[in-house]
């Protein structure tokens, strides 16, 4: 598969983890941590923008998750409703999610493929995902770009990233990856991250709004994710479609 914003080094480093995705302990144990904040988040903010309430609110809407993984976020997704296609430029991750999915009864469209194919393609969605993909991409507008494409008029686009400050060099790299061993050595280049203020430019230069920039925290008293003010190493930009 080749794209302006695919780096093929990257779809190696996760394609040679792929098996690991849904073990709790594993490689992926901090994005299992992550989650149902990230969940929490999603859920709250999409379903006050598209006026959704309820034990499956998003009934009848279609969410794309770009850069899906194992399928981590795919799965809670398809179960509040959507029809969810989740897509990654791995084909091992492809597998992995299909079959974790459909062990767990879960119906998803998952396909090995690009924002750019799925925008020549002309689709859209109501919601795109776009969860801790942009700091591994090879062209960061190019990708942005052909993400904006994938939402609909009225939708939304959910990014999360790690901020570019000297505190995210020492937590986020060489804290998480060296010290604490929550992550392979190598899993993030810190010269790809992305300041909240670049990432929102680019967002509005493809045509989307910025509705809210929202900071998220580890808390190590508790080891445990929470929504903060501090966007100094994550951070998450939800942006509309006018």
């Amino acid at each position: 598969m080749t794209s302006a914003s695919i780096d093929p080094a990257e779809v190696a480093k996760f394609s040679a983890l792929a098996a690991q995705w849904w073990d709790p302990e594993g490689k992926f144990a901090p994005l299992h941590k992550f989650n149902p904040v990230r969940l929490a988040f999603i859920r709250e903010v999409a379903g006050g923008h598209l006026g959704r309430d309820g034990l499956k609110p998003f009934q009848g809407l279609t969410l794309l998750d770009i850069g899906c993984g194992g399928g981590l976020l795919c799965e809670p997704m398809a179960r509040l409703g959507f029809a969810v296609l989740g897509a990654d430029a791995s084909e091992k991750n492809v597998k992995t999610a299909a079959a974790h999915a459909a062990s767990a009864g879960v119906e998803i469209d998952y396909r090995a493929t690009s924002a750019e194919s799925l925008a020549e393609e002309g689709r859209a969605f109501d919601v795109v995902l776009n969860m801790e993909v942009v700091e591994h991409v090879a062209d960061l507008r190019a990708y942005l770009g052909a993400c904006a494409q994938l939402v609909k008029p009225g939708g939304l686009m959910f990014v999360a990233t790690l901020n570019k400050t000297l505190k995210s060099l020492a937590l986020a790299k060489f804290g998480a990856e060296y010290v604490l061993r929550w992550l392979p050595p190598g899993t993030h280049d810190w010269s790809r991250f992305v300041e909240p203020q670049r990432l929102r430019a680019m967002l509005e230069e493809s045509g989307l709004k910025i509705l809210k920039t929202q900071g998220v925290s580890f808390a190590p008293l508790n080891w445990n994710w929470r929504l903060s003010a501090d966007t100094d190493v994550n951070y998450m930009v939800v942006a509309g479609k006018p």
